[in-house]
Parts: structure tokens; sequence; C-alpha cells
């Protein structure tokens, strides 16, 4: 009869070598689950200024996103029409390598709504503002606010162009400030365009793209409850911050922190959504 037994030195190399076989395996899969988790996160953040301000006042939460290691552009919008500030945001959009998170401030919300239709936008982020919907503009939301509702100091149209009250720009725009900052926005003010202010919507991006919405609740330019309503309506996710309608000023790390959780799942928000919809 004969003997089938395996020596034991060779049985100790077969056990080592399986084992190494495993460690292999195991790090490949870790790998794999890492890179995965990587490129679920969108790395391209574009963000558009509201009006009457530009983009210099997002310094600070463009800082807090490059630590973090996201590729971040500013759209300098001229505010003169809606269509141009698209025009100017999709250009941005394509410009970048990859998805793209579009983040919108006030009037700009208004703008990433009509923009984020763009393929290549992946998710919206609303910080206090306008997420309108088709045949809706900035003009005919502010039009008529509810009674005890505090309403922006807007002066009257000079060609074409609008401007807030200096006196009253710190209190309605920058509450929460400093007192100097918000003196030199008053001073500094970008004139913005009644076109731009009464430009509609043809096709809002929020019903097919994953939204996120920080609303501000010390807000005396875009009322807190006009906020809600919008947010509502769009399906946002939504964080409330304590702030005035200057967030990203007051607060730049709540806003950073807000995109960023867009970042991380718009993809897979879409990817659920697309799921969703095929199974229905």
């Amino acid at each position: 009869m004969k003997n089938n037994a395996i020596p034991m030195g060779v049985r100790t190399r077969i056990i080592y070598g399986a084992m190494a076989i495993m460690t292999i395996i195991l790090c490949i899969g870790e790998n794999a689950m890492a890179q995965t988790k990587s490129t679920a996160v969108v790395k391209n953040i574009v963000i558009v200024h509201g009006g009457l301000v530009d983009g210099s006042g997002w310094e600070a939460v463009y800082n807090v996103l490059k630590k973090d290691g996201y590729a971040v552009t500013i759209v300098q919008n001229p505010t003169v029409s809606l269509a141009d500030d698209v025009a100017f945001t999709k250009r941005a959009i394509a410009a970048q390598n990859g998805p793209v998170i579009l983040v919108g401030h006030s009037y700009g919300g208004a703008v990433i709504t009509e923009a984020g239709n763009d393929p290549k936008v992946a998710g919206l982020v609303y910080v206090a503002a306008f997420a309108l919907d088709k045949g809706e503009s900035v003009s005919l939301l502010i039009k008529d606010p509810p009674p005890g509702t505090p309403a922006p100091p807007i002066l009257p149209p000079v060609d074409g162009f609008l401007l807030l009250d200096r006196a009253k720009f710190p209190a309605s725009f920058a509450a929460d400030v400093s007192p100097e900052k918000a003196e030199f926005m008053a001073d500094s003010q970008v004139p913005w365009g009644v076109n731009a202010v009464g430009g509609t919507i043809s096709e809002a991006a929020w019903k097919t793209k994953p939204t996120w919405y920080l609303l501000t609740t010390e807000d005396r330019m875009l009322p807190p409850d006009a906020q809600r309503l919008m947010s509502k309506r769009a399906g946002a996710k939504v964080v409330e911050v304590k702030s005035s309608h200057a967030v990203y000023l007051s607060q730049p790390q709540a806003v950073a922190q807000v995109i960023e959780e867009a970042a991380r799942g718009a993809l897979v928000a879409a990817k659920e959504g697309a799921t969703s919809a095929a199974a229905d």
C-alpha cells in the first residue's frame, strides 16, 4: 500500500503559501474598495455667487475645500442677465475634468437651477438660495413678501440695475459679519441687472439631480420660510444654520461641510435614484 502522507516540511510550505495568497487577495480587495470609495467622491466644485456681490467673498470656503483635496472654481458672473450667467457657469463646468458639484448662493441658486442640467453636474448645493421651478424668476418670488416678513432694502432700478440701500445693507445682508466687513460689502456692491432678476427657468435641474440645501434661519434677505418651501419642493437634504444671508462669510466651515457632504453623496444618490426609477 502506497504511503500518501505529505512530509511535514512540504505541508508547512503549502500552508504558508496559501496564507500568502490569501493576504494578496485581501489586499487587492481592500485596494479595490478604497478605489471605489475614492471614485465615488466628486472632486470638482463650481461655486456661483449671488447678486450684489462677487466671488471673492468665498475665499474662506475655498480654502477649506482646497485643504480637503477638492478642485474649486469660483464663477465671476456679471449678473447682468440670467442667460449670460448660465453661459458663464456652463463654461466653468465644461472646463472641469470629471463630474461637478454645482453650488449657488442667493440669486446664484437661479443660475445653478438652469446650468445644473448640464450632464457633468452630479449634484446641486443651494446656500440660502433661490431653488426656482420652471417658468419662475427671482423677481416673481420676491414681489409680494408675506406680511411681517423683512423686505430686502432694494432701491428703485437705475439704468436697468439694482442696489441695496447702503445704510441698511449690513443689517439685511450681513448681520453676523464684522461691521467693518459689512460696511465694505455695502460700499462695493455689484449692480444687479433687472434682466438677471427677471430671468426665468426653462427646466429645473433639481428635478433630476441630487440636491442639498443650507438654510439660514436668521436671514433677512431671503426669508427662512421661503427657503423651507423651496428646499422641500426640490426634495433637498436640508441643513439649517443660525446665520445671516452672508453665511459663506460668517460660517465658511458649515458651508464647506454641506458641500463636502454633497460631494460624497451625489454619485451614490444618483445611482440609487436610477435603480429606483428602473424598478418602477
